[in-house]
């Protein structure tokens, strides 16, 4: 399952963000550290289901379908904030970085109305500017990854180049356990401009631009901006959107409180919607109504609240993934036990029929012949690259 790694500092609203998307309910506070051991959930990214399409009930089983929207789970975890000198240990540093570890990419919640300062204390709103902290977070993770590939860099360098090792590969088993792959760090060689021929050339300087490189292949950031509903906000949005960053406006509260009500069925709201119809008005207090006008206007004004899309635009913007949906009978849609678009898989766009093959299973993708697209009825060769929303049937040999 992908993961994803919600990350920041300390009170900037990642807790409440999680609990959003999970429906947990993992403490929050308006004071630093509330989150200390990470918290691990299931959200889910969503997608068109090919159901309606087809005109069929679909019967998912690795996923759930509601009123034609697809919903895949994708595992997300909510770790400690992280504080200058995190990658010396400060805080709690060390332990925040580590969770980090397997996650596909990374949502920086950040508090886009300055409202926290660089420890998360609360202060005056606008005081703060929340493009140090987007900073600060790639620094720290940079050092972290610099330090790893740091210790004990001389003798490694020094064998890389007397017994002819491929540094690519030797580098990238040194980081296997954060997700990085030799793509990763091929590409990050070639964009660094260090010499991959002599490695015991490279001073600090060039492991940490070469570290760099590779957090942006390996571990690349969305920003939601949180608390984007109080007025300082506005001006710092655009500005974190100059650094380059895919950055979404975002009121976590306000999605934690419509998705509980929903829950209660006080509200009907679906998730990522732009609105929501209050359904047992005459059991809310005035209190609570105030509080829906506002979420409300706020929601009006930016288009929803943002949290369901830092969850799909992760997936699809981010990570570049596609939904395919894998079926053995191609006619009616279904698995061998009769379930119609039983599973919907997430792959990286590009992704080869026979690669998909592999997927689902090793033998399937020894054995393939070919797929047959369930739209077109034609058959598909190895080579062919799948399409988001794709139905498929893979044929392999039998009997070998």
């Amino acid at each position: 399952m992908i993961e994803l790694g919600i990350v920041g500092k300390p009170n900037t609203g990642k807790t409440t963000l999680f609990n959003a998307v999970t429906l947990a309910q993992a403490p929050t506070a308006g004071y630093p550290f509330t989150t200390i051991d990470p918290n691990v959930g299931v959200t889910y990214y969503r997608t068109k289901c090919p159901c309606k399409e087809f005109g069929v009930q679909c019967n998912p089983q690795n996923s759930k379908c509601e009123d034609g929207v697809r919903y895949v789970p994708i595992r997300i975890i909510d770790v400690a904030g992280l504080v200058e000198g995190a990658h010396e240990g400060r805080g709690l540093g060390n332990k925040f970085l580590d969770s980090l570890r397997m996650a596909a990419a990374l949502i920086h919640v950040v508090d886009a109305a300055g409202a926290t300062d660089g420890e998360g204390k609360p202060c005056e709103p606008g005081s703060h500017d929340p493009v140090t902290d987007v900073r600060f977070l790639e620094r720290e993770i940079d050092l972290w990854m610099r330090d790893i590939l740091a210790k004990d860099w001389k003798s490694f360098a020094r064998k890389m180049k007397y017994q002819r090792m491929d540094l690519v590969k030797e580098i990238a088993k040194n980081f296997s356990g954060l997700g990085i792959r030799e793509s990763h760090v091929l590409e990050a060689v070639k964009q660094s401009g260090v010499d991959r021929s002599d490695p015991e050339r490279w001073s600090d300087d060039d492991l940490l631009r070469f570290v760099s490189v590779l957090r942006r292949l390996s571990k690349p950031i969305l920003i939601a901006a949180n608390k984007a509903d109080l007025p300082t906000a506005a001006e710092n949005i655009p500005r974190l959107e100059e650094l380059g960053y895919l950055v979404i406006p975002t009121i976590a509260e306000a999605e934690l409180a419509l998705r509980r009500a929903a829950e209660k069925g006080l509200v009907e709201y679906s998730p990522g919607g732009k609105d929501f119809q209050i359904r047992q008005e005459e059991v809310l207090s005035p209190e609570q109504k105030r509080a829906l006008q506002h979420i409300r206007e706020a929601m009006h004004r930016l288009g929803g609240t943002g949290v369901q899309d830092v969850i799909d635009r992760a997936v699809r913007d981010l990570l570049g993934l596609i939904v395919v949906y894998p079926v053995d009978d191609e006619t009616k849609l279904t698995d061998k036990k009769g379930n119609v678009l039983p599973d919907a898989f997430l792959v990286p766009r590009g992704t080869t029929a026979r690669e998909f093959a592999y997927r689902i299973h090793t033998e399937l993708g020894e054995t393939f012949l070919y797929a047959v697209d369930a739209r077109s009825r034609r058959r598909l060769g190895e080579d062919y690259q799948l399409q988001d929303g794709d139905v498929i049937r893979v044929v392999a040999a039998k009997g070998r």
